[in-house]
């Protein structure tokens, strides 16, 4: 996330990218009913019919009851990721991508990219007692940068693609538990915070022409202003704040922010920044321009 946390549940829009680092998921279909899947999560194991609950893969047993009239038969999935799964980067949103693709090309049910994204997001909203904006599963599934707006939905691919460095706090909290904490204060200051919202719309549109532009000195001061606003809401500590500060100072950085719902996850930076003493871990990135693909396997179906 570059710009819209939070807003976008309301309304706003907001600014999404793909990174290069990857889940992968792999279907390997079987003679029987059995559900296999292997995962840094846990091991699963039941049957097409059952589909027995997993408090450690409540999202992949969600889209996979969601998709069981369209499979003919059981599968052994194989999901790994490029990343921690400790480290949020809209890691849920990109296992929901990977696997509705995967069982869309199992399926052959042959949906388009918006389909597939209505059916992801379903899940995501099951999971999560219907919250969840689908941003980054939106940047998941499509790539690049996008600007994306929930109600009317807008999905528009910018052109620019910026430098960015990523850091990781060490810890996060669930987004539906910082969702409800956020939502807790609105209740107490409605007016306040629907001011809050209007500017973070604000932002984000102007971040929107600056990206289209490639105008990076107003993104990182757009960014900046975000970040304040996120402070606002109630959701940066003292470590994300620490971590903001230090990357702002480091040449080359223009702007940095929370990158997410906050109360821990990840802190984004315009620029490349380069520390020896950081008490915090970076996490190598890049842009991607690709979206969600799939591949067929030798003697497969994936």
């Amino acid at each position: 996330m570059l710009m819209g946390e939070h807003a976008v549940l309301r309304g706003a829009l907001a600014i999404a990218c793909a990174v290069d680092r990857y889940i992968h998921v792999e279907l390997r279909p079987r003679d029987d009913d059995r559900v296999c899947v292997d995962s840094a999560l846990g091991v699963y194991e039941s049957t097409l019919g059952e589909l027995a609950e997993s408090s450690e893969l409540k999202f992949v047993i969600a889209a996979l009851r969601q998709w069981r009239s369209h499979l003919a038969s059981g599968f052994e999935l194989k999901i790994t990721s490029e990343f921690s799964h400790r480290v949020g980067l809209g890691s849920s949103a990109a296992v929901i991508a990977a696997l509705t693709v995967v069982l869309d090309r199992f399926a052959g049910t042959g949906f388009s990219t918006e389909q597939l994204f209505d059916s992801a997001l379903k899940v995501i909203h099951q999971v999560q007692n219907g919250r969840g904006s689908g941003t980054d599963l939106a940047a998941s599934l499509y790539g690049g940068v996008i600007a994306y707006r929930v109600e009317p939905r807008e999905l528009i691919p910018l052109k620019g693609l910026p430098t960015l460095s990523l850091w990781y706090v060490g810890y996060k909290m669930k987004t539906p538990d910082v969702l409800e904490l956020v939502e807790t204060k609105r209740q107490r200051y409605p007016e306040l915070y629907d001011g809050l919202d209007r500017l973070m719309e604000q932002c984000s549109l102007n971040a929107r022409a600056a990206v289209d532009n490639s105008d990076w000195n107003a993104l990182g001061e757009l960014m900046n202003v975000y970040q304040g606003l996120m402070d606002a809401l109630g959701v940066c500590d003292g470590n994300l704040a620490e971590l903001v500060y230090r990357l702002r100072s480091a040449e080359g950085v223009l702007g940095a922010k929370i990158s997410g719902s906050g109360l821990g996850d990840c802190v984004v930076a315009l620029g490349s920044a380069k520390f020896g003493d950081l008490r915090f871990e970076e996490i190598p990135i890049g842009l991607s321009a690709r979206g969600t693909e799939s591949e067929q396997l030798a003697e497969s179906r994936s």
